[in-house]
């Protein structure tokens, strides 16, 4: 259960507030949820407020990742329409002003290129256009489709399901199969276990874990 720990009326401007106010109230080894009020209103939902999820890095684990799956449910019963920004730390350097303020001028920043994005640029470039006739024979290989058992198959749906945290394939390169090698539950820190040294492998992992305060699972 979230419940309040404190509370304090605004004095000054908010950024005299802020400075005063934010670092004493989270403590360093203690994951904690922050509204703050900014002095902006919006016309449908009245004073704007800064959300900071505290999340510091030595907090205990189990800490860290309960307070990541409350944080939407918190959002949505303070109101969403209120919430003019985020601001997310696990050092303190984060959720000072100067952190506040770094933050917003990354996010209005442009976003960086993906690889992908930095390929095609480098492609208009330098114009490279490359036919090919059907007698050409390609160098590389694009992909192969090799099937994947039907045990293979069950593991990745169950995995999905959340029954298994951890599915290893291998390619049988004689009968040109995926087969599953097998489909448990495994600690992060356990995982390297399961990699053979001598052996190519597939490997799916749940990956549970917290990214800027949010609770997610990736596979």
């Amino acid at each position: 259960e979230l419940v309040p720990a404190t509370s304090s009326k605004p004095v000054g401007k908010w950024q005299d507030d802020y400075n005063r106010t934010i670092k004493t109230l989270v403590e360093e080894n203690q994951p904690a949820y922050i509204l703050f009020r900014l002095d902006t209103k919006s016309p449908d939902s009245g004073y704007d407020w800064l959300f900071i999820s505290w999340s510091p890095d030595i907090a205990p684990i189990r800490q860290k990742m309960l307070y990541a799956s409350t944080k939407a449910t918190l959002k949505q019963e303070f109101g969403t329409a209120s919430i003019k920004d985020e601001l997310h730390g696990t050092v303190l350097e984060d959720i000072t002003l100067e952190g506040y303020n770094k933050h917003k001028k990354n996010d209005a920043a442009p976003a960086p290129l993906t690889s992908a994005e930095e390929e095609l640029v480098e492609l208009k470039k330098t114009a490279i256009h490359t036919d090919y006739n059907v007698e050409t024979r390609h160098q590389t290989l694009s992909g192969v489709a090799f099937p994947v058992t039907d045990e293979a198959k069950q593991a990745i749906i169950e995995m999905a399901k959340g029954l298994h945290e951890y599915v290893q394939l291998k390619i049988d390169l004689d009968e040109e199969k995926i087969h599953l090698v097998m489909a448990c539950d495994v600690s992060l820190d356990k995982l390297p276990t399961k990699v053979p040294a001598d052996a190519a492998r597939y490997h799916l992992y749940n990956f549970k874990h917290t990214h800027e305060g949010d609770y997610m699972e990736c596979i």
